[in-house]
């Protein structure tokens, strides 16, 4: 299981509490922030090109339509990633899901399922493929012995750095924005 422990900052500056979505906030995608914009939109919903398009039609529900759409975006890029380290390990696992879970990055289960909190959509990919390969190298090495962290260096040579950026900006990925 990873897990976070130390709140810190995110991106190099402090948290501002009590974001919002409007016009000229910011909200993190794949470790960067991106700009708010409150326009219309061709498909009525939120948009992503090079900042997020969040139409007005969402005015009272603008965090929950925000959270569907990272947990959309979380299910299209981070599962197929299991998958794909599945094979390089040589793993089979039952099931892979993204859930809504609170200081866990992800978990795996007696059961061989593993499942990803969807939060991590906001954190960069080389964070993502760390936690995933963390928790399907636990199929191999149930425990966090020698053997298992050498799995783990060996499949994600950006271990360090991954756990050195979920202990200083982890807790910042838990705010709603």
């Amino acid at each position: 299981m990873v897990s976070l422990r130390h709140p810190q900052k995110y991106q190099g500056r402090p948290h501002a509490p009590g974001k919002e979505v409007v016009n000229g906030e910011s909200a993190p995608y794949l470790g960067r922030d991106y700009r708010i914009e409150i326009a219309d939109t061709p498909s009525g919903e939120i948009e992503f090109s090079r900042c997020f398009v969040v139409p007005p039609l969402h005015r009272t529900k603008r965090r929950e339509v925000l959270r569907e759409w990272y947990v959309a975006r979380a299910k299209e890029k981070i599962l197929p990633r299991v998958d794909r380290h599945g094979r390089d390990l040589g793993v089979k696992f039952g099931a892979a899901k993204i859930v809504d879970t609170r200081y866990r990055w992800g978990s795996c289960t007696v059961k061989d399922n593993v499942a990803f909190n969807w939060r991590l959509i906001k954190a960069p990919m080389f964070v993502i493929d760390y936690v995933i390969v963390h928790e399907l190298a636990h199929l191999i090495e149930n425990n966090h012995t020698p053997q298992f962290w050498n799995i783990v260096r060996a499949k994600s040579p950006t271990m360090g750095k991954a756990k050195a950026w979920l202990k200083e900006y982890g807790q910042l990925l838990e705010q709603e924005l």
